[in-house]
């Protein structure tokens, strides 16, 4: 936003594609990506090549093609979810998208970072972190979060994890 704010709309893992604008024609320049997780296994291409193939259709065409319509179904729903559902739900629904782009069951993120993705302060994070740790879904350590019983932070969760896994498990490779 123009004050400086941020809000997380799209998490991208190894299955998806930043830079999409390049893949529709144009350039958007109030959007910002940001590693969240760092990592090896990310691969770049030249905006030239990838229009490129991008007019020639090839296998890349198709997969960034249903690529898109999974993400347009996690924004959408980002949107809906953002507006709707409860901070504790949302943020299980944060941790297990998480989990599932990085492969493991611990990463590193901060609490000043999840509360900006999730458009609430710090201190409310502090609150809904310690009540999952409490309930031994997760342990939150100086910035390191383990997730320790993935079927009950699922059912912590709100519906949104599971129909926008379901739109990548149906769309993407």
């Amino acid at each position: 936003m123009l004050d400086g704010r941020v809000v997380e709309v799209g998490t991208i893992g190894n299955e998806g594609v930043v830079g999409m604008s390049a893949y529709f024609g144009s350039h958007l320049d109030d959007l910002e990506t940001v590693v969240q997780v760092a990592g090896s296994g990310a691969t770049t291409m030249r905006v030239g090549t990838f229009v490129a193939e991008r007019e020639r259709r090839s296998a890349l065409y198709h997969i960034v093609r249903r690529y898109s319509q999974a993400l347009l179904g996690l924004v959408t729903r980002s949107a809906a979810c953002n507006a709707l559902h409860e901070v504790e739900a949302r943020c299980a629904r944060w941790l297990l998208t998480t989990q599932d782009r990085v492969g493991g069951d611990t990463f590193v993120l901060t609490q000043e970072y999840l509360a900006s993705m999730l458009g609430v302060r710090r201190s409310t994070v502090t609150l809904v972190a310690r009540g999952l740790e409490e309930q031994g879904l997760i342990r939150y350590s100086r910035g390191r979060i383990q997730v320790l019983q993935r079927q009950a932070l699922e059912a912590a969760a709100c519906e949104c994890y599971g129909v926008v896994r379901g739109y990548f498990d149906r769309l993407t490779p």
